[in-house]
C-alpha cells in the first residue's frame, strides 16, 4: 500500500508541474552537459590593438561555461582566398597567440584548409586575414576546425574512469541521437564539466540546449 501511495504522489507531482518534477530528480553521475560552439576567434593583445586600436580592452557580453572565459561584444571579419565571413564573435580573455575556430563548411567558403586540432595546437595550421574596425591582421597560422572534446576536472576524470588526452566515444539520446567517436578528454584544473561539439555536429544529431551525453569508452 505504501508503494502505491508513493507512486501516486510522484505521478501527481509530475502531472501538476513537470518542470519542478524534473528539477527534483537527482542528476545521473554519468551524464555530461553539452555545449555547442559556433565559429569564433581568440585574440592576442598585439592583434587586438591592430584591429581595434592601441590598448583596446574587450567588452564582456556573456560568461561561458569554462571558468574565466566569456563571449565579447566585439566581432571581426574573417577573409580567405575565396571569400569572407562577417560578424565572427571574439571570445575572451586575451591569449598569447590568436586562434580562429571555424566550421568544416566554412573552409569551402573561405578557401582555407580544414585542419582538425585541439585548441592551442596550432603548429603547421593555415592562416588568414582578420579585419576589424581600425585595421587588419595577417595571421600566418592559427586557423583550426576544433576537435570535439570534454572539459572536466582531474577528479571528475577519475570518477568517469578516463584520463587526460584519452579518446572516447559519446552517446546522444533523442530522436536523432547517435554516437560520436574520437572525442578527446581534457582533464585540467579550473575546468567546467561540459562536452563541446560544433553547430554542424549538433544539427546532425538534433542536439538542443540542455542535452546531455554519456561516455562509452
Amino acid at each position: 500500500m505504501n508503494n502505491y501511495e508513493d507512486l501516486l504522489d510522484t505521478l501527481i507531482r509530475q502531472l501538476s508541474d513537470p518542470a519542478d518534477f524534473e528539477k527534483s530528480q537527482p542528476a545521473s553521475d554519468h551524464s555530461i552537459p553539452v555545449g555547442i560552439s559556433n565559429r569564433h576567434i581568440h585574440l592576442s593583445q598585439v592583434d587586438l590593438n591592430k584591429l581595434f586600436g592601441e590598448n583596446y580592452q574587450l567588452t564582456p557580453l556573456k560568461d561561458l561555461s569554462q571558468p574565466g572565459q566569456y563571449a565579447c561584444k566585439e566581432t571581426v571579419m574573417l577573409c580567405g582566398p575565396k571569400g569572407c565571413i562577417s560578424k565572427v564573435r571574439i571570445l575572451g580573455p586575451i591569449r598569447e597567440q590568436s586562434q580562429v575556430e571555424i566550421l568544416q563548411s566554412d573552409t569551402f567558403k573561405l578557401g582555407v584548409r580544414g585542419e582538425l586540432r585541439l585548441s592551442g595546437h596550432l603548429e603547421n595550421t593555415p592562416g588568414m586575414t582578420v579585419v576589424g574596425p581600425k585595421g587588419s591582421v595577417e595571421l600566418t597560422e592559427g586557423v583550426i576546425v576544433a576537435k570535439r572534446h570534454i572539459h572536466m576536472l582531474p577528479q571528475e576524470a577519475q570518477r568517469f574512469g578516463v584520463t587526460d588526452g584519452q579518446s572516447v566515444s559519446i552517446e546522444f539520446m533523442g530522436e536523432r541521437g547517435g554516437i560520436l567517436n574520437n572525442v578527446i578528454v581534457r582533464a585540467k584544473e579550473n575546468s567546467g564539466l561540459e562536452c563541446h561539439i560544433d553547430t554542424e555536429e549538433a544539427n546532425a544529431l538534433g542536439v538542443k540546449p540542455g542535452t546531455k551525453i554519456i561516455i562509452n569508452k
